[in-house]
């Protein structure tokens, strides 16, 4: 019955940890994805979609310390025609030092990045898709409109628009939004449809050194534009996602800390038949002066013993096999894409405490059986 007990302790142990390192690899894998395509910091508006970024602003950013490179955009969502095919996009425009500030170009699986200058653009996935499109068709060409800025009425349907004729020469896959949603240009053609000046942006993207301090870093920028300006990092970039990932973790602890309790009934019976099968020794101990006290203590240290030995050879035992998917990649969930898993110490020290506090509470909960009416018996 204590062996039947221990196990159950040990392999719910292992599946918590194993468990738990599955969902911080496939974390940090969904986390890659985003790190392609979003800087260490996104300088916007406060009010409006656009600010000004003047040479003396310019100046003030470049002598910041921390800054590897930063990149200046312009996003507006305009409407892409491919052979009277239409779809509402984002379209993003962006400057030479974009690819510095990002790794984008690296998630193009078809064709090219853009080359300055031009107006080319590079479209997500899904988007070339719907509007069945490809790359590097010189023949055939896709059309951007805008609506015009302004007041009155319009009396043309070309003139209410400014438009571009455009090549896609790139094809991304990054993830279901962008590929769904974003085609990319260069800055000077954003800016042409948007009727923007030459200092006007959407938002700059910086890259920082590593060993930059983010906070002092986003202090400096502050005190460059002021209030006119809001900040965020890429955690608060991606802030849906991180809580999605989250709450999806603090679930599937709290479904395997039910297995992990259910296991424990295992162990609070094991004690209970325990104290049953040696009532005659626990009734001798009693009549040779040890209090029922001293008699529940033995048991709460028997049962706190057992699971905390059962938890820490669990706990090790999903390490190993962790470690083995990590350097061996036993299980895959492609032909080329092992599944995921990441060792972390925290998930290990959760993983012993929780077991020590349910295997505590366990034990204290059996013990509890032993009365005096039951060791005098």
């Amino acid at each position: 019955m204590t062996i039947i007990a221990a196990s159950g302790t040990v392999i719910a142990a292992a599946a918590l940890f194993i468990v738990l390192s599955g969902f911080a690899g496939l974390k940090n894998f969904s986390l890659e994805f985003s790190s392609f395509v979003d800087p260490d910091l996104k300088v916007f508006p406060s009010e409006g979609k656009s600010f000004t970024l003047s040479n003396e602003d310019a100046t003030a950013i470049s002598s910041i310390t921390g800054i590897i490179e930063y990149s200046k955009t312009i996003e507006e969502r305009v409407i892409l025609e491919f052979e009277n095919k239409r779809q509402i996009v984002t379209m993003k425009g962006v400057d030479e030092n974009f690819t510095k500030v990002t790794s984008i170009d690296s998630m193009i699986y078809f064709g090219i990045w853009l080359e300055p200058g031009t107006d080319q653009i590079v479209s997500g996935g899904g988007v070339s898709n719907k509007l069945s499109y490809g790359v590097l068709d010189l023949t055939k060409h896709q059309k951007i409109y805008v609506p015009k800025p302004g007041k009155g009425q319009i009396t043309s349907v070309k003139g209410a628009f400014n438009s571009i004729k455009a090549y896609n020469i790139g094809l991304l896959d990054i993830n279901e939004d962008i590929n769904n949603e974003y085609i990319f240009a260069n800055i000077e053609t954003a800016r042409y449809l948007l009727n923007y000046s030459e200092d006007q942006i959407s938002s700059i993207e910086f890259k920082l050194d590593p060993d930059a301090d983010q906070t002092q870093v986003t202090a400096d920028i502050q005190s460059v534009f002021g209030d006119k300006i809001t900040i965020k990092d890429r955690a608060q970039l991606n802030d849906a996602l991180y809580k999605m990932l989250n709450t999806e973790n603090v679930a599937v602890y709290l479904i395997f800390t039910l297995v992990i309790i259910i296991a424990l009934f295992n162990v609070i019976g094991a004690l209970i038949m325990m104290i049953l099968d040696k009532k005659e020794s626990l009734n001798t101990l009693f009549n040779l002066g040890t209090t029922t006290k001293d008699i529940r203590r033995i048991f709460f240290l028997q049962g706190t013993l057992m699971t905390i030995l059962a938890g820490t050879i669990g706990a090790v035992l999903g390490l190993i096999i962790v470690f083995l998917q990590k350097q061996f990649a036993l299980v895959m969930l492609t032909p080329s894409l092992p599944y995921p898993v990441e060792l972390k110490a925290i998930n290990f020290l959760i993983v012993l405490l929780t077991i020590i506090v349910l295997g505590i509470l366990a034990s204290k909960l059996a013990s509890q059986r032993i009365s005096k009416s039951l060791v005098k018996s």
